[in-house]
């Protein structure tokens, strides 16, 4: 057996051709001179799951979809199908009432994916795949993460704040503190100092009389990261079930938007039945920054109208989306929605928000600083791009869905307006200061 311990590249691109030759994982081991539990777990930890289709069916998973002849789900809506189980938006698990999930029974058994599959070009069920080029991208990611970000999970955090934080702003420094906390602090002063500058902790590098002095060094980039466990339940998997099983609740995905590194960023909140979206102007890419605007969002629409818009909500697995508890609360002490996470480098899980994205980029090309604007000049971009017709909606706006959808209660609450068609500007002119 090989003595090293990680899979390199062109060990995953072994496995995959040979999955793809229904070799067995025992065969494969011997071939790589590896355990065959070892390709198992592999495997398992590493396929992806993807709706798609097959020749001549669009992706369906529904047990009933065979004999199944029900239409007109989406409300007398134009279409072309003639039942709705051939709608490429596959709808049937939110609108039909006998949608039952149907889960291919082999994936269960080895070698738990479809690649070698004799039925894969006919089956228009959910496939699991194993690629070498994304399992090598996501070892490397969990690789890179692993030895990045802050060891601590939120508990020790606040442990670690309740005791530090005023002595620190009393005026002691960080050595005196641990020289007379023998036993109770079990982290370095150079890690206390790190976790000061992340404001992990209410004392802040303005407390620490020498701290203000130095000039900051250099880094290639700061990982905020609060608890390395956030995203154990909490998976594209995970959400996938969740959604399957509330098939009433809708979903917001969430993202970030750049403008020049280090400088201010915008929040963006998709509300994917509508396609329209919701942009806050926040001064850093943090956990803390993108928590506030959550509990802004509680103070100004109270708890039920809240509730009632951010059941589910999607990300992707950027440091500003790492303290999972504090948005799921949005500042009161029981959780309001539930937060999910899309697969490493699968961009296409928030599709939807990914195209939708491309919009403020009409306006805010790609580099532009965004420090010279203002939440209200946000607010003015998003009411112009929400006020603008999209195909996919029948031509109708996001505006004008969000309303039919959820009532207007929370468009006048946050000051949002309707462009008339012949006003809207989708070019950098809008903001132009």
């Amino acid at each position: 057996m090989s003595k090293y311990k990680h899979l390199s590249e062109d060990d995953r691109y072994v496995i995959m051709h040979s999955l793809d030759n229904n070799k067995s994982f025992k065969k494969i081991g011997s071939d790589l001179g590896r355990d065959c539990t070892t390709i198992s777990k592999e495997v398992r930890s590493k396929r992806v799951f993807k709706q798609t289709g097959c020749f001549g069916n669009v992706f369906n998973d529904c047990a009933h979809r065979k004999e199944c002849t029900v239409n007109d789900l989406c409300n007398g809506s134009p279409c072309r199908n003639k039942y709705c189980k051939r709608c490429t938006k596959m709808r049937c698990g939110t609108l039909c009432d006998v949608y039952v999930r149907e889960i291919c029974k082999k994936r269960e058994t080895p070698p738990y994916v479809c690649n070698g599959c004799d039925m894969k070009s006919r089956c228009s069920l959910e496939k699991a795949l194993y690629t070498a080029r994304g399992a090598h991208m996501e070892y490397k990611n969990v690789l890179s993460e692993s030895r990045s970000g802050i060891c601590a999970d939120e508990d020790e955090i606040q442990r670690l704040n309740n005791h530090m934080s005023p002595l620190i702003m009393n005026g002691q420094s960080v050595h005196n503190i641990l020289t007379n906390s023998p036993g109770k602090i079990m982290w370095s002063a150079k890690t206390i100092y790190k976790y000061v500058d992340l404001g992990l902790l209410n004392a802040r590098n303005i407390d620490l009389r020498r701290k203000v002095r130095f000039r900051p060094r250099k880094s290639k980039h700061e990982s905020l990261k609060i608890d390395k466990a956030c995203h154990i339940g909490r998976t594209y998997a995970d959400f996938q079930k969740y959604t399957v099983d509330n098939p009433h609740l809708h979903v917001v995905e969430m993202d970030t938007v750049f403008g020049k590194q280090g400088g201010k960023c915008l929040l963006v909140l998709h509300f994917k039945l509508a396609h329209f979206m919701f942009a806050f102007l926040i001064d850093a890419c943090t956990a803390e920054a993108v928590n506030n605007v959550f509990a802004y969002l509680m103070n100004t629409l109270g708890l039920e109208l809240y509730s009632k818009l951010f059941p589910v909500l999607l990300g992707d697995r950027g440091s500003e989306f790492t303290d999972p508890k504090s948005i799921e609360q949005a500042g009161t002490c029981a959780s309001v929605s539930r937060v999910f996470y899309c697969d490493p480098q699968q961009s296409q899980q928030k599709g939807s928000l990914e195209k939708n994205n491309e919009m403020i980029r009409y306006i805010i090309p790609k580099g532009n600083s965004m420090d010279l604007f203002s939440q209200q000049d946000i607010s003015l971009m998003m009411d112009h791009i929400n006020s603008y017709g999209r195909h996919e909606l029948k031509d109708r706006t996001p505006y004008e869905m969000f309303n039919f959808l959820f009532g207007s209660e929370a468009l006048k609450i946050l000051g949002v307006n309707l462009v008339p068609p012949d006003d809207i500007v989708l070019r950098p002119s809008l903001l132009k200061k």
